[in-house]
């Protein structure tokens, strides 16, 4: 399925028009790439993340792109980067976001901040498995 994948990919490619959905592919394919081949390719990540955000602008993309910068140049800059989207009102009730800004938070060392994050990820999160990893990585945290 992925070799068949990939052709779909290539052919889409060759038709010469960039969309959503072919961005969207290719981001897959670069992360099974990495994980196929353990070889870190996160520039290429981040450009394709940069070019969807730029087509889509979603908050999504954005916080997924922040975590690209993150592999790239480290939780400060991912953090900077998460700034543009942080006034989103759609964000304030997305659990993802949260769950993002208090692990790069803790990543800075401001543990206050990321376990503050972490309680709202938390409330947010109704699955019982990911509220005990949450729950997990924010005991974690030193005082």
């Amino acid at each position: 399925m992925i070799l068949e994948a990939e052709e779909l990919i290539r052919r889409a490619s060759a038709l010469g028009s960039i969309g959503r959905y072919q961005l969207e592919a290719a981001l897959q394919s670069a992360h099974v790439y990495r994980c196929r081949t353990s070889r870190a390719n996160w520039e290429e990540v981040l450009q394709l993340y940069d070019a969807l955000f730029q087509l889509a602008g979603s908050p999504v993309v954005a916080i997924n792109r922040a975590l690209a910068i993150a592999e790239l140049h480290g939780a400060s800059a991912a953090l900077d980067a998460l700034q543009q989207v942080a006034m989103d009102v759609r964000l304030s009730e997305y659990q993802p976001y949260w769950a993002a800004r208090a692990e790069l938070l803790a990543k800075t060392g401001a543990n206050g901040e990321a376990r503050q994050a972490y309680e709202m990820a938390i409330g947010l999160e109704r699955d019982p498995a990911v509220r005990r990893f949450l729950q997990q990585r924010q005991s974690a945290l030193s005082t």
